[in-house]
C-alpha cells in the first residue's frame, strides 16, 4: 500500500503538535521560565516537523512489516 506525500504532512503536523506541547511542558517544569520553555519548543517544533517528514517518507519505501494483499482480498 502507497501513502501520498499530504499524508505524511498531515501526520507530520499533528504528532509535532503533541511532541511541542510536551517538549513545552517538560522545559517549563525544568526551568521554570515559561518563555524560555515556548522558545525551546519553538525552536524543535520546526526542526522536527522537517525530520519526522523525511523519516515517514523513507518508512514509506521499505516494505518491512507489510502485507501485499491477496488478488481475492478484499473490504465491506
Amino acid at each position: 500500500m502507497h501513502e501520498k506525500a499530504y499524508r505524511s504532512v498531515v501526520k507530520t503536523i499533528s504528532w509535532r503538535t503533541v511532541g511541542t506541547l510536551d517538549t513545552i511542558i517538560i522545559s517549563y517544569f525544568i526551568t521554570g521560565n515559561l518563555m524560555m520553555a515556548a522558545s525551546i519548543g519553538s525552536i524543535e517544533v520546526v526542526t522536527k516537523m522537517i525530520l519526522y517528514y523525511f523519516h515517514e517518507r523513507a518508512w514509506n519505501k521499505i516494505s518491512l512489516g507489510r502485507v501485499k494483499p491477496e488478488e481475492n482480498d478484499y473490504q465491506i
